[in-house]
């Protein structure tokens, strides 16, 4: 008999101790999801704090504006006349330029790193293509100005201009005097900026292919471009293409190399090779500037703006993504 209470005291006391440690791993279970929740509040707490403070600051502007604001070109800081059209010009001209170089050009490194590339040279390239993302924007800048701008001008814009010159069109597309800055400058200049996103976000994309899949298709007789063309590229769309857009938010905003290279001017060109400006390059050029209220409340308001130029695009991006996600199958 005593050696049946001693077992049932040990089994109870076995229950308590589970029981124990079940109540302290619910109270830890507890905590861990208040924290998560906190963090993901933060976020959106700051995310309506930027908004909240960029529409106080632009109210004296857009009082007086309205929507003209989006619609005209003046820009007269003597007068308090401003309009943010050309910045918003400039802005998606070069992102959308810097996206025609630098998708290509990334997705074509991305295949030659996991496809092409010697292996003892994988490693090195992918490095260095990386370390670009490293380098600071004023960089870019200084070195677009004095390095990149010069040569463009002599051996790049004037050829152009001298080849298109009179062909309808194309011809307005690239005319006028070669200053070597520009829009067409600063849509290359954002293009080498962003190149190491999407080059890296495809290449480890690209990884994730089943190599069971590729070397069906190779057994087929396919080719190497085949191979990427109808079996990499399918399979991998959405990550290649969430990159992209990753890339297109860095473009959106980006200002100091900009600033140095577009030669901010509040002027709409049909040429690519004039100056322009951008909604970011015009905020760090005057904001020092900005003396009076309606001034400053003008800039901010063009941030604002900017804030959802980014917004739309990046959430077209979601919607993009998801909807080629449920097209593919996959829930």
């Amino acid at each position: 008999m005593a050696d049946i209470a001693l077992t049932e005291a040990n089994a109870n006391a076995d229950l308590a101790t589970r029981a124990e440690i079940t109540r302290r791993a619910g109270r830890g279970d507890a905590r861990f999801h208040f924290l998560t929740l906190a963090a993901a509040a933060m976020v959106l707490l700051i995310f309506i704090g930027v908004i909240v403070s960029l529409v106080i600051g632009a109210a004296p502007a857009i009082r007086a504006f309205g929507l003209s604001f989006l619609s005209s070109s003046a820009w007269d800081p003597t007068d308090d006349q401003f309009g943010g059209l050309p910045s918003i010009y400039g802005t998606l001209i070069t992102s959308v330029l810097s996206m025609l170089v630098a998708v290509p050009v990334g997705i074509g490194i991305a295949i030659f790193l996991t496809e092409l590339c010697p292996r003892m040279l994988r490693r090195p390239i992918g490095i260095a293509i990386e370390l670009l993302a490293g380098i600071p924007s004023i960089i870019y800048g200084i070195w677009g100005l004095f390095v990149f701008a010069p040569w463009f001008q002599e051996h790049v814009q004037q050829p152009i201009i001298d080849a298109t010159d009179g062909i309808p069109v194309i011809g307005s597309l690239f005319s006028g005097p070669p200053y070597g800055i520009g829009v067409f400058t600063a849509g290359l200049i954002i293009s080498i900026m962003i190149l190491p996103f999407i080059s890296a976000v495809t290449r480890d994309v690209f990884e994730t292919v089943p190599a069971m899949l590729k070397e069906a298709a190779y057994g087929l007789g396919c080719t190497t471009w085949e191979v990427m063309w109808r079996v990499v590229l399918p399979y991998a769309r959405t990550g290649v293409v969430g990159g992209a857009m990753l890339a297109l938010g860095r473009a959106l905003g980006e200002t100091m190399a900009v600033t140095f290279v577009i030669g901010n001017a509040h002027k709409i060109h049909a040429s690519l090779f004039a100056p322009g400006t951008t909604i970011s390059a015009t905020i760090a050029n005057e904001f020092t500037e900005a003396t009076s209220k309606l001034y400053s409340s003008s800039l901010i308001f063009m941030g604002l703006i900017l804030f959802f130029i980014t917004f739309i695009v990046l959430a077209g991006a979601q919607l993009m993504l998801r909807r080629m996600e449920r097209q593919a199958g996959v829930k």
